[in-house]
């Protein structure tokens, strides 16, 4: 590892040093401490820190606020150009950004261990917020006599917490929030201009900066989630509640699945909410693209989980005026979609009178021989295929079959026990 680029106040690097570390996710109830340690900080000093995660940019923010000297150390190359207090600590000279590179010698290491080992050994001092101990920070201080850590006690896990006010937010308390949040002043200057929580204020930035689709559509899904009554609603169990992170036509792995996934007395259904403020023309165009719907399609194939799209139309995403149920096939159309009212007393029982026709509807739409009797002929060329080596995958593609239909025909031609 070596120093690719040094900006701001060299002079700094030259001060006895004290690097904090934390583990990516810091949960709130460390909060309190590490920013009490912010503010004492001697200044005669410098702070060295990274900002590779949210706690670590927030105790970054913190530091420059204060008035800390400080020494950023970034990896490859330095991107938060437009940070007001970034900005303002250079032009003031107390402010050192150290980009690193690893050296060819440094073999296929991690990146940021490789950082943090090179740091540590340019450091006088270490102090540490909350530290994973099955992750890798703790191998890296093992043996170490100048490690402070700044959490000892589970009862610390209180402290940030006992300021909790249940009241709403008044226009005053959010101008004043979003004002402290477009200045990069950090939470922790937040928390003190406020008197709130840091969890309650995280969460209220999150709210008031969400785009406007994103808090409708999230209006709209607490609106169902409420609707079905979950823990009045004998048998019927919430699996799964996934948030949004996309780009135009990237879904990650993990976002595959729809917005919502039940189980009822062990018949488990998906449900992708949308609100509109009025019906769509255009089915892909204004409501589902085609990859997003080849997504579900893929979804069901793997999981035999039945997909519905549950459209709001009109008044509010917390009341809409008319409620659309509709099950994700391949023929799904506008036509179809507005024709499938559904009254919101009759959500789940709507749902679930569907599920055996429609999972058997959507397995046909997938394997055109699902349902169909095996023949001689079949169970010759499955057994010759099987044992030249095709994959059940491919199986599935040259038959039009599903998995278990394979799966079980095999075993029952005596070719695998599983």
């Amino acid at each position: 590892m070596r120093i690719k680029q040094a900006i701001g106040n060299r002079e700094l690097w030259k001060r006895e040093k004290t690097l904090f570390l934390t583990s990516k996710h810091a949960p709130f109830y460390c909060y309190e401490n590490v920013f009490r340690w912010v503010e004492e900080f001697d200044k005669w000093g410098c702070a060295v820190c990274f900002n590779t995660s949210e706690f670590e940019e927030e105790v970054l923010k913190a530091l420059l606020v204060c008035n800390v000297p400080t020494t950023l150390v970034v990896l490859g190359k330095f991107n938060d150009t437009y940070n007001v207090q970034i900005e303002r600590a250079l032009k003031e000279n107390r402010l050192q950004i150290l980009v690193l590179q690893p050296e060819e010698s440094d073999g296929k290491g991690f990146p940021a261990r490789l950082r943090n080992q090179y740091v540590i050994s340019q450091v006088q001092h270490i102090v540490c917020g909350y530290i994973n101990p099955n992750g890798s920070i703790c191998g890296l201080l093992a043996g170490l006599n100048n490690v402070t850590w700044l959490l000892q006690k589970e009862d610390l896990r209180l402290v940030a917490e006992q300021q909790e006010k249940p009241y709403r937010w008044t226009v005053a308390e959010d101008k004043r929030l979003l004002r402290m949040f477009y200045e990069d002043m950090g939470i922790h200057a937040i928390h003190k201009a406020i008197d709130r929580p840091y969890s309650t204020i995280y969460l209220r930035i999150k709210s008031l900066t969400m785009s406007d689709e994103a808090i409708k559509g999230r209006e709209f899904e607490d609106y169902i989630v409420s609707l079905l009554d979950i823990p009045n609603q004998e048998g019927l169990t919430l699996k799964d509640w996934r948030g949004d992170k996309i780009l135009p036509g990237v879904y990650p792995e993990n976002n595959s699945a729809p917005d919502l996934v039940f189980d009822y007395k062990g018949k488990a259904f998906a449900i992708e909410c949308k609100w509109r403020s009025h019906m769509p023309h255009d089915l892909e165009k204004e409501l589902l693209p085609a990859d997003r719907m080849a997504t579900f399609i893929q979804y069901f194939s793997k999981t035999r989980t039945p997909v519905y799209l549950l459209l709001g139309i009109g008044g509010l995403p917390s009341d809409p005026d008319l409620l659309l149920l509709a099950p994700l096939t391949k023929e799904l159309t506008i036509e179809t979609i507005s024709k499938s009212i559904v009254h919101p007393n009759n959500l789940l029982k709507a749902i679930i009178t569907q599920i055996p026709e429609l999972t058997r509807k959507t397995l046909r739409d997938t394997y055109p021989n699902h349902g169909a009797p095996w023949h001689k002929e079949d169970d010759q060329r499955l057994t010759e295929l099987y044992q030249n080596g095709t994959t059940i995958p491919e199986l599935m593609a040259i038959f039009g079959r599903s998995f278990k239909s394979i799966s079980s025909r095999l075993r029952k031609l005596k070719l695998t026990n599983q």
